[in-house]
């Protein structure tokens, strides 16, 4: 029987592991992609970014609704809405045959990984005995924190060699294996108390995300300034009725360091983000190179991210925090200065150099620097804490996308395609630099106690 269990369990797990990690693979995998989409549907970069920012848009105004789900819903159905949601839009995509349709596949893609991600690991926190939790809880992370280094390569290659479109199609046959396998693992289950949905506050949290992210990328000044009184007013009502019916605990931005270390965290970020954007844009459009080149300059730098996540968080147990975290910052404050100084030289070895340097100390301090702000918080106020920081790291991941598309199509239209992709990416690298330096002196103020 135990052994039964223990199978249903790890199938379950697999499943799961599954889903998240093709929702993790496309969110990367699409990027390299840029500048095909550009030439195929004729659009600017400010409004193919939607590609990515609307899938990172669904899942930020789904996650914080995960508590709700897991209360009101059992597993099984859970994980097959998410599937058939996932499912639904890489169907989409493998025949969009124009930019809508294309949105419409990552809208559904983006709900589905929402749904599926936090299943995921509430999963293995509520099911897995203690002994197994630390090994399944590995196997959870290792599938979220690998797709990324895999994303931009595997998008890159299919996308040269045969048509972007095949990303999805090639992605196809994954889904199906974790449909199976989860309607062969996850057990039926009595209905959950039924709990009424929160409604006002997530409709005014989606206009407030919504309306920040358009405004970022609106080519109009009216446009601009309707969209940012939207989300300011948007932004103002969630606050009242979340206080009413609670859908974020806003409460816990009471403490001062888990903000100032948050706020370092968002910063990681947006810079992982924005440069999975960036850069393989740049080495296309201003680099002359491929989409396979592209792919492939970001797989070693994500790999040293992934490889050192686990060994980072070893540190942390020895050493303490501050240590790993500081040289992490640094380590990447080194880096994007020698991504902007080398990006004149478009050497392809001397830029890989830079980007791993960087990604060395993304690597060495992003898990402990979510780490130790959840442990600034009370033992009651974690599931709120993670909830805020999950919630957070997707909506950032939005702007900083749609920033710098932004910023890139800005100076596109100045000093044509080729040299204006080049000289906003080195305006880029500042302002990433300067959001680095800041971030440094608030995780300092954040590690100031020990934690």
């Amino acid at each position: 029987m135990k052994k039964t269990q223990n199978f249903h369990l790890l199938g379950a797990v697999i499943a799961a592991g599954l889903l998240s990690f093709s929702g993790v693979l496309i969110e990367t995998a699409m990027n390299v992609t840029f500048p095909k989409l550009i030439q195929e549907f004729g659009l600017n970069t400010s409004k193919i970014q939607w590609v990515t920012t609307i899938y990172l848009l669904v899942i930020a105004v789904i996650i914080p609704l995960s508590s709700y789900f897991n209360q009101r819903f059992s597993a099984r159905q859970l994980f097959i809405v998410a599937n058939l949601f996932f499912m639904a839009g890489v169907l989409i995509n493998c025949f969009s045959p124009n930019f809508t349709l294309l949105l419409l596949g990552r809208l559904f893609q983006g709900i589905g990984t929402g749904i599926g991600l936090p299943l995921m690991f509430h999963l293995i926190l509520t099911k897995a005995p203690l002994e197994k939790r630390g090994a399944m809880m590995g196997l959870g992370t290792l599938t979220t924190s690998i797709a990324p280094a895999i994303g931009p390569t595997y998008g890159g290659i299919i996308a040269n060699i045969l048509d972007w479109r095949y990303i999805y199609v090639f992605l196809f046959p994954l889904i199906i294996i974790s449909l199976i396998l989860g309607l062969f693992s996850l057990p039926q289950e009595v209905p959950k108390e039924k709990k009424p949905l929160a409604w006002r506050p997530v409709l005014t949290l989606s206009f407030m995300f919504v309306a920040f992210i358009w405004a970022l990328s609106a080519d109009i000044l009216i446009l601009f300034f309707s969209l940012l009184f939207i989300g300011v007013v948007s932004a103002l009502l969630f606050v009242h009725y979340n206080r009413q019916e609670t859908l974020i605990q806003l409460s816990i931005l009471k403490h001062r360091r888990f903000v100032a270390l948050l706020f370092s965290l968002l910063v990681y970020q947006a810079l992982l983000l924005g440069l999975s954007f960036l850069i393989p844009n740049y080495l296309q459009v201003s680099g002359g190179h491929n989409s396979s080149i592209a792919g492939l300059f970001m797989f070693p730098g994500a790999l040293i991210g992934a490889i050192l996540a686990p060994i980072s968080g070893k540190l942390l147990d020895q050493i303490g925090a501050k240590k790993p975290i500081i040289t992490g910052l640094i380590l990447a404050s080194v880096g994007l200065v020698l991504l902007f100084v080398l990006l004149p030289t478009k050497s392809l070895f001397l830029l890989l150099g830079a980007h791993m340097i960087m990604m060395l100390g993304l690597g060495i301090s992003y898990s402990n620097l979510m780490t130790s702000s959840l442990s600034t918080l009370k033992a009651q106020e974690l599931s709120d804490g993670n909830a805020l920081v999950n919630t957070t790291q997707q909506f950032i991941g939005a702007v900083a996308t749609a920033l710098v598309a932004s910023i890139l199509t800005l100076f596109q239209r100045i000093n044509g395609f080729t040299q204006g992709t080049s000289r906003g990416t080195s305006l880029i690298l500042v302002l990433f630099f300067i959001l680095i330096l800041i971030s440094l002196s608030s995780a300092l103020y954040g590690l100031k106690k020990k934690i």
